[in-house]
């Protein structure tokens, strides 16, 4: 029997499983873009799905596809996202939220 507190638990993996595998693709196809003069995800696009808890994807993402690594929006932009998240997780673990 799973409770509330353990159904959040996977609530939030399935979707940070999710939107970090999104994020992932988005750089993939992204770079596959740039590659071969297709139209292109945009940046804003890119920044957002990190933003929303993509994060580690997008991280995987630039280091993987070697895209956006020169970019000092992501260069920067994106490990504070990662460090944001683990921070809001740690401020909800301790106040019992999560």
């Amino acid at each position: 029997m799973f409770t509330i507190n353990n159904e959040i638990h996977q609530w939030i993996l399935l979707y940070a499983a999710g939107i970090n595998l999104l994020a992932l693709a988005a750089y993939g196809w992204d770079k596959y873009c740039a590659i071969h003069h297709r139209w292109r995800v945009s940046e804003i696009m890119l920044l957002v799905l990190a933003a929303i808890g993509g994060s580690v994807g997008a991280i995987m993402g630039m280091r993987l596809f070697h895209h956006k690594t020169l970019h000092w929006k992501f260069r920067i932009g994106v490990p504070l996202c990662l460090m944001l998240h683990c921070l809001l997780l740690i401020w909800l673990n301790i106040h019992h939220i999560i």
